[in-house]
Formats: structure tokens, C-alpha cells, sequence
């Protein structure tokens, strides 16, 4: 039993530590959250500005996250200085408020290697690289679909995705997220296995833009 637990430690420890070298993934992770979801979930209890009638948020940035093939590094040390107020407040338009850019800088940036500003640029430049499909701007209901429609949508409107590329979660019988894998260049790729887990309701919950 000592033997056992001797070869675990051993095995173990060297995937602990990459958590913390800065820098060291394989490839990015781009979460776009519904925010009307979300604020019928969690943001309108919560009293977000995200929230507020006539924001207007469809698909915000979530979170640009550095990804192993498996598994994930977060919190990591890094010798770069903290975001200022003004970069995390000038993230608010893509993100929904300045306090969820500066979560994901804590969280996530810090594991990318790069400075705040050149983390936030980062972000902004993965965003744009994909395509929100405009059809679920137009619907002024909520509704139920199957999440596999929202898939669709995205493949549809981005010719360079692929079903590999990409994956719808919920959470609460609701749409959560469209995550989107793509390369340290920004190109999409496929995901690891552990991110393509679709979420396979045949009638989730689908807010409309407030």
C-alpha cells in the first residue's frame, strides 16, 4: 500500500504543478454565454448592469481559456501586473460587466503567458473571429428548442467550423454556452475530449434579447 501511494504522488505531482507555469496549454477555449439565460438564471437576482432592459447582450464573451488536451490550468503565478480598472471596465461591451473581465484574467489570463492588456486584445480578436448568428437576435419570445439547433446555427454561419470544433452546454434545462475551440493562432480546431460534451436536451430553454 505505501508502494501505491509512493507511485501515485510521483505520478500525480508533475500534472499539479503545470497548473502554475504561465503559458504551458495546447490550446484555447472560447466560451460565448446567452445572456439572457443567464440573467433569468443568476444575473437578475444579482442585480448585474449585464441585465439591464435595453443592454441588448446576446452572445458575450465568457472567457478565452487556455486548455490541455485534457484538463485545464487556472490561477496560475505570473510575474505580469494586474488589469487596471479602465482595461477591465473597456471589456464590459464584449463581456457584460468589468467584473467578469477581471474574474477571467484571475482565472484564465494568467495561465496564458501574456500581459493583461495583451490577454483582453487576445479575447477581443477570438471573438471576432467568429460569426454570432444573427437568427437568435430576431426572436422577441422565449422558446424551447433542442440545443442541437443552436449548434447548427453556428456551423451554418462559419463555414470553418466543424461538429468537432464545437459545443453547446446547458445548465438548469437551459442554453448555457457555445464554447469553441481554436489554436494558440486563433484558427478553430478540434476540441480535447473532455470539452465536447454536448449538452443533448431535446427542448432546452431559449430566452429572447430583453
Amino acid at each position: 500500500m505505501r508502494c501505491l501511494l509512493f507511485w501515485l504522488m510521483i505520478t500525480l505531482a508533475p500534472a499539479a504543478g503545470a497548473q502554475d507555469r504561465s503559458g504551458e496549454f495546447d490550446y484555447y477555449v472560447m466560451s460565448l454565454s446567452w445572456s439572457p439565460n443567464w440573467c433569468s438564471r443568476t444575473g437578475d437576482a444579482r442585480g448585474s448592469p449585464q441585465c439591464d432592459p435595453g443592454k441588448g447582450h446576446g452572445w458575450i464573451l465568457h472567457g478565452l481559456w487556455p486548455q490541455y488536451e485534457r484538463g485545464y490550468p487556472e490561477y496560475c503565478k505570473t510575474a505580469e501586473r494586474q488589469p487596471s480598472r479602465r482595461m477591465t471596465s473597456e471589456m464590459a461591451d464584449i463581456m457584460g460587466t468589468s467584473g467578469l473581465a477581471w474574474h477571467q484574467w484571475k482565472k484564465h489570463g494568467t495561465c496564458s503567458g501574456l500581459s493583461a492588456a495583451g490577454y483582453y486584445a487576445l479575447s477581443r480578436d477570438a471573438y471576432g473571429t467568429v460569426t454570432r448568428p444573427a437568427v437568435f437576435r430576431k426572436l422577441n419570445k422565449a422558446v424551447r428548442l433542442p440545443a442541437s439547433v443552436v449548434e447548427e446555427a453556428f456551423l451554418r454561419d462559419n463555414p470553418g467550423l466543424s461538429a468537432d470544433m464545437i459545443t453547446i452546454t446547458c445548465k438548469q434545462d437551459q442554453i448555457q454556452e457555445a464554447r469553441i475551440c481554436l489554436d494558440r493562432d486563433l484558427a478553430p480546431r478540434r476540441c480535447g475530449p473532455d470539452v465536447l460534451r454536448d449538452c443533448s436536451s431535446p427542448s432546452a430553454f431559449f430566452d429572447a434579447i430583453r
